[in-house]
């Protein structure tokens, strides 16, 4: 399982001799995230002189992007947007890439090995499927998104959909000025790394170099797209659904034992609201293309809510909690008798409160897929899992602190 990040700058992570097995020439690599069990890896390699390597077969499904330079696949010359899908098991042309050529390197579930082969008509693994891919994306046309839901103004280049488990990799751009006010999760994974332009979001500021990998079912959102519009290059191991959210919030806390001032004894609690208090927020400018979104869905006839930034009106959770004692009261929870005093000094009562089950709505146990206690991923609760109409909506998960870097993984909790 991978890590969350959210959002780190690949400015901050260091160079490696690139894992690029069977090649000749020098690169180097940052690895943007890595999952050590099954070897996958998403990976920004430079190359410091010209590279290549002949025919072989990949250990792993194979991408290879070009962000700036050239590489030359089975003879023929690309330039700036190459991309190649080389599937697991699957023989491979001769690939070369030119001394200051730029790319991102994706391997899914397997390692950086490579076995040469002589030529293309090498068999295949018993287990291979699919066919390489080899496509000029900056030749391609923008497409419109095809899910329902956000407003219009956010475009795709389909570059590999899997026929089987629907995993796929696609450019996307949002316009400026596309914005989406409600957070989302889904029932894959989701990574992106930004080629171009400008993003704000709940998690930080998405630019030119950022890159994050979300777990299945991480909440994010309260997008805004600023000048230019902003490009990533997306990949998700499944269908990509969007499950919305409004009202949102979270409170966490507890009680010290042998820390904090004096003898330890701190009580402390901390909402997503308290997050909000004192930081920058959002722009005017954002804040307008926020309620934008709004208008935009209530005159879809969809049920929407005003945009309230965290960190200012009332404290969601608060509210939240009042409900929840309203609904206690309302089963005997402290309703049988009356005394006007509070809990705070010590005394003992000789009598007992009956047990009370706050209603704070749907238990997320009843919304787990069905395999997800039984499969062999039942060990990662943020592994994506295959999802259907019809099928129960998973909640989402809660990821306070993600992986995030020194310079661009500033953020104030905005929608946790």
């Amino acid at each position: 399982m991978r890590p969350h990040v959210e959002v780190i700058q690949e400015g901050d992570y260091i160079w490696h001799a690139a894992e690029l097995v069977g090649g000749e020439g020098r690169a180097s690599e940052r690895r943007l995230s890595v999952d050590e069990e099954d070897g996958s890896c998403s990976l920004r390699v430079d190359f410091h002189t010209d590279w290549g390597r002949g025919p072989g077969i990949h250990h792993a499904n194979t991408e290879y992007h070009v962000l700036e330079g050239s590489m030359t696949y089975n003879g023929k010359e690309y330039g700036k947007g190459a991309y190649v899908y080389a599937p697991k098991g699957v023989p491979t042309e001769a690939i070369t890439f030119s001394e200051g050529t730029r790319i991102l390197h994706y391997r899914e579930y397997g390692d950086a090995g490579f076995d040469p082969v002589e030529s293309t008509k090498a068999p295949r693994w018993k287990d291979a499927r699919e066919d390489v891919i080899v496509i000029d994306s900056e030749a391609m046309k923008w497409d419109a998104v095809p899910n329902p839901g956000p407003m219009p103004g956010m475009f795709i280049k389909y570059l590999h959909v899997d026929p089987v488990t629907g995993f796929y990799t696609r450019l996307v751009h949002a316009q400026e000025g596309w914005t989406d006010h409600r957070l989302a999760h889904h029932p894959c994974y989701e990574e992106a790394y930004t080629v171009q332009g400008h993003m704000e979001y709940n998690f930080g500021t998405l630019d030119l170099g950022t890159y994050f990998f979300r777990p299945a079912r991480v909440k994010h959102g309260h997008f805004t797209s600023m000048e230019g519009g902003a490009t990533w290059l997306l990949r998700s191991d499944g269908e990509l659904y969007n499950w919305y959210t409004q009202s949102e919030w979270v409170r966490w806390g507890g009680q010290s034992i042998n820390w904090g001032p004096g003898d330890g004894r701190l009580r402390w609690s901390m909402s997503s609201h308290d997050m909000g208090v004192g930081s920058p927020g959002r722009s005017e400018a954002d804040l307008a293309d926020l309620r934008a979104s709004v208008e935009y869905q209530r005159k879809q006839g969809e049920i929407d809510e005003d945009y309230v930034q965290h960190g200012t009106g009332t404290d969601k959770s608060l509210i939240a909690i009042a409900k929840a004692m309203d609904a206690a009261r309302l089963q005997g929870g402290h309703g049988d008798h009356d005394h006007d005093h509070e809990h705070d000094h010590d005394h003992e009562h000789d009598h007992e409160h009956a047990p009370v089950n706050a209603d704070w709505g749907a238990d997320p146990r009843s919304l787990e897929h069905a395999d997800e206690r039984t499969d062999d991923l039942s060990h990662v609760w943020g592994a994506g899992r295959v999802w259907k109409k019809g099928d129960p909506i998973p909640a989402p998960i809660l990821s306070s602190l993600p992986v995030r870097s020194r310079t661009t993984g500033r953020w104030n909790g905005d929608g946790m």
